[in-house]
């Protein structure tokens, strides 16, 4: 039987974790000299407040969907794929040859396109790490790391070469009208009232909840969900019951990269319709964050990346209406990572002792059982 309930596992270790970083947050914005109260409920008002603020949170939450949920399945595996951030820059050079080279008379067509397009060029950037982890026992941390910098130098090259636009700085063109995402603005405006206005959330946030749900099916509803989860218990045990090491890791990886691939259909077709230098700004590492938070569960994650989108969002307006750096926001998502992660036990621990104590029968009273002895 385990220490602690499930329920208490997924929810209240992730919330007192999260807590402390807050408590942490809140010294750190009252030692720079501002009010944490205010700065709280500036956040909340400019990421929660409108729907604009709510569009850029989606926005966001969207990228850290995308790129949690690659890590979360190598998690499962147990190996930490910390390349996301290069495979979600070539899933966006996917969707750029896809959408630039390749006809589509409708968005709908061209989304299934493009998200094809960018898992497999996600997929294939995490192949190589992959099978020198398999075969090589190279390790998949260090070269998923050296091959973030060499997709930037690719991304690079292709930008200032061959896919460059004429006469503008490094980017390519402009995607065809037909190709272009609808907005959150689209989608729920009326007549009257218009809604989302110059928010870039898009239709992508929908495929994202539909990832978390097939990624929930494939774990633990598929003889692959079960072998992985196997595999990440007991490398030796999973052996011996047959399952081959090469083929969950190869497997494992390429389903991560192609996630963290697909996180490119949200920033690079839905918001800037075109492929530019940097477009990933660090959501590959945020989702490891989101990663740790969501304990690597698809429901985890879902809410992990609103967390995570909320904390942008709100950085943003402290970064524009105090004289709260936005750097800030990493300080804070360095303390989640910090407490939901390398200081986990520190919680786990003590909780653990709450519920054995809670569990642990009552002492029988000696007197009583002394006295019906003599009687």
């Amino acid at each position: 039987m385990d220490a602690m309930p499930k329920w208490a596992e997924v929810t209240l270790v992730p919330l007192i974790s999260l807590l402390l970083a807050a408590i942490l947050s809140a010294l750190v914005i009252l030692a720079i000299g501002e009010n944490p109260w205010a700065a709280v409920k500036l956040m909340v008002s400019g990421a929660l407040g409108s729907t604009y603020g709510w569009g850029y949170t989606l926005y966001y939450a969207t990228n850290f969907i995308f790129t949690g949920l690659a890590v979360s399945i190598a998690f499962q595996a147990r190996m930490f794929n910390i390349g996301g951030e290069g495979q979600a820059l070539v899933g966006g050079l996917g969707v750029a040859l896809v959408l630039l080279y390749l006809p589509f008379p409708h968005w709908t067509i061209a989304l299934i396109a493009s998200a094809a397009g960018a898992a497999l060029f996600g997929a294939a950037w995490a192949f190589i790490p992959a099978i020198l982890q398999a075969k090589r026992g190279s390790h998949i941390v260090i070269t998923t790391i050296m091959f973030n910098f060499i997709a930037a130098s690719l991304l690079n090259y292709m930008l200032v070469g061959p896919i460059k636009a004429p006469g503008q700085e490094p980017a390519t063109s402009k995607f065809p009208a037909t190709t272009q995402l609808p907005s959150f603005q689209d989608m729920f405006s009326t007549a009257d009232t218009v809604l989302f206005r110059g928010a870039p959330a898009n239709v992508t946030f929908f495929v994202g909840i539909a990832a978390c749900f097939a990624l929930w099916l494939l774990i633990w509803r598929t003889r692959l969900g079960y072998e992985l989860r196997a595999f990440g218990h007991s490398e030796s045990a999973a052996k011996y019951a047959g399952i081959s090491p090469t083929k969950i890791i190869v497997v494992s990886m390429l389903i991560s990269g192609g996630l963290a691939g697909m996180m490119a259909i949200n920033n690079v077709q839905g918001e800037a319709e075109r492929l530019v230098l940097n477009a990933v700004e660090g959501a590959g590492f945020i989702g490891i964050a989101v990663a740790l938070m969501g304990r690597s569960h698809p429901v985890g994650v879902f809410i992990a990346a609103l967390l995570f989108g909320f904390l942008y969002q709100g950085g943003a307006e402290l970064a524009l209406w105090t004289s709260i750096p936005r750097e800030l926001i990493v300080v804070i998502q360095a303390l989640v990572i910090l407490f939901t992660g390398a200081l986990d036990n520190m919680v786990r621990m003590p909780l653990e002792k709450v519920f054995l104590s809670m569990r642990r029968p009552p002492k029988p009273d000696r007197k009583s059982t002394t006295a019906r002895a003599a009687e």
